[in-house]
């Protein structure tokens, strides 16, 4: 029978559950067994597409269009697998699924309750993605705080899976902060003590226990989180403080974590595959030891919170990994520039500048600004999709004479609409999951920058956008110098390069969400080998 695993938190959100969840499915894999993860949200949004980054962090894209949370872009990169939107549940869905079918007729004669319907169609909506995925494990986080109101139809939902499933089959890990005092150094363990209980109250007793702390508990601190949470002490672990997240695996395992997961839920390791555990240490080791390193401008406008770019930030550190080179990335506000133009200069002490995604008019100035000057003093430029937008804007402008250029986003009025709405989407009103989303087949010119980076001639990349370069505007462009090395087959511009450049490239799709340690994003790749040539003084990029 599958196995589930439940992940709650305790203490203060962004603990740790989901680097936590990572974890245990890639020490289970390391074991032979598949597994899948599942992300539930208890906010009454139907998905993430709606919210802005400062609220929610990174909309993480799956192939099949879903906008989800930024754990499961955790998911795929820790366990090498493509999940999609089914792996991200939300109250939202939950009540408009129950809802639909009260309307519908499906419930006639009967009070629609949480309990049973609402947990019922959480449970379903598990069972589901366990079924249609074929895993032997399926993790299951739950989002929020343990004690948060919205999140309680969704305890009540695993508490029952205990039943139902048995518990041979059902494992509860609970993750909680255990703070240390600055004044005594003292580990503190009563909050974590109190979220334990707050979780038993609610008719779930926790099987493991792991400590999330800035370094490894002491003994006395173990000993008292299992005597208050009613554990084995061979059942508390410790996530503490490492170089990089992708080290957590290893110190969980050598804790013994791994073996007592399969002892409890009564699985047999397949196969210790120790050649998948040796790569994935070297990856750990290359990204902790590194011969040189670069600094890359992050021009953005999200740039008060680094969750708002968590897959880019991860995939130069592939990329990193794979140059030998440690990535430092300096978060600038793009309005900076538009405040004060002088601060433009800035820019020159960089070895790359990077364009990220954005949407609306405010910061676009700054962000154009920032593309010019790396255009103009041929400093290694990546944009991605509005980096994109933006740079054909900017070479409109300034190379092809196009006075007032601009995107329909940002002016409805511009004389030279280089960028508009795609047609699709004129009579759309609704704004949640209606973007060109998803993974899209790109065909790629041979003779370019784009066909060394991805050695082939066709591609799959995932998309989240509304705006596109126009058609009409595409054969100016290409005759004043822009290559568009990448283009949809149905003619949509993809990828665009300045062949005179030491690098100038930039695409409409988000490389970073298929980026993983091993295997980094080809164009991320592609930028960080540049920005690293040009420093050590060579003359021509070397792919």
């Amino acid at each position: 029978m599958v196995k589930y695993i439940f992940i709650t938190g305790g203490v203060l959100s962004s603990v740790g559950k989901g680097v936590v969840t990572s974890s245990v499915g890639k020490m289970l894999q390391f074991r032979g067994f598949t597994v899948t993860a599942i992300k539930i949200d208890p906010y009454v949004n139907v998905d993430a597409g709606t919210m802005n980054p400062y609220v929610h962090g990174e909309i993480f894209v799956t192939d099949d269009g879903g906008e989800t949370d930024l754990d499961l872009g955790w998911y795929e990169r820790f366990l090498d697998i493509n999940l999609s939107k089914e792996n991200n549940i939300t109250t939202g869905q939950i009540y408009q699924t129950v809802i639909e079918r009260e309307r519908r007729g499906d419930y006639l004669g009967k009070c629609v309750q949480i309990i049973p319907h609402i947990t019922d169609e959480i449970k379903r909506r598990i069972r589901m993605v366990a079924e249609r995925s074929g895993a032997d494990v399926v993790l299951t986080e739950c989002g929020g705080t343990v004690g948060d109101i919205e999140g309680l139809p969704f305890l009540e939902a695993i508490r029952q899976m205990r039943l139902e499933e048995g518990y041979e089959n059902t494992l509860y890990i609970h993750v909680a902060l255990v703070p240390i005092l600055d004044v005594t150094s003292e580990m503190k363990t009563k909050p974590l003590q109190h979220s334990v209980n707050e979780l038993r109250r609610i008719g779930i007793q926790p099987d493991i226990i792991v400590a999330r702390c800035t370094k490894m508990i002491t003994k006395e601190a173990l000993e008292k989180i299992a005597l208050f949470g009613t554990i084995p002490k061979e059942a508390v672990f410790c996530s503490y403080n490492v170089p990089t997240v992708y080290e957590v695996p290893l110190i969980l395992d050598e804790q013994g974590m791994g073996d007592y997961i399969c002892r409890r839920l009564n699985l047999m390791p397949k196969q210790i595959n120790k050649h998948e555990i040796e790569r994935w240490k070297s990856y750990v080791n290359a990204l902790k030891n590194y011969k040189y390193t670069i600094r890359v401008a992050l021009v953005g406008k999200y740039t008060g919170l680094a969750d708002s770019y968590v897959s880019m930030n991860e995939a130069f550190k592939h990329a990193g990994a794979a140059c030998n080179t440690r990535v430092i990335i300096d978060y600038i506000e793009a309005e900076t520039f538009e405040e004060n133009p002088e601060k433009i200069d800035m820019l020159k002490d960089y070895d790359g500048i990077f364009v990220p995604y954005g949407f609306g008019p405010r910061g676009a100035l700054g962000k154009m600004m920032a593309i010019q000057f790396a255009r103009e003093n041929d400093i290694p430029y990546l944009g991605i999709c509005f980096g994109f937008q933006l740079a054909v804007i900017e070479f409109a402008r300034n190379i092809c004479g196009l006075k007032d250029a601009n995107s329909t986003e940002i002016d409805e009025r511009t004389p030279h609409p280089v960028v508009d709405l795609m047609p699709e989407q004129q009579q759309i009103m609704y704004k949640g999951a209606t973007m060109r989303l998803g993974s899209q087949k790109i065909i790629i010119k041979q003779g370019t920058l784009a066909h060394k980076l991805y050695g082939t001639t066709e591609i799959y990349e995932r998309h989240r956008h509304r705006y596109e370069v126009s058609p009409k505007y595409v054969e100016i462009l290409r005759k004043h110098g822009l290559v568009f090395s990448g283009v949809s087959p149905d003619g949509r511009m993809e990828i665009l390069e300045l062949p005179d450049k030491f690098f100038f490239f930039a695409s409409q799709f988000h490389g970073e969400f298929k980026s993983r340690l091993g295997r980094p994003s080809p164009e991320y790749y592609g930028f960080v080998k540049a920005c690293l040539d040009r420093k050590i003084g060579k003359e021509k990029l070397e792919i």
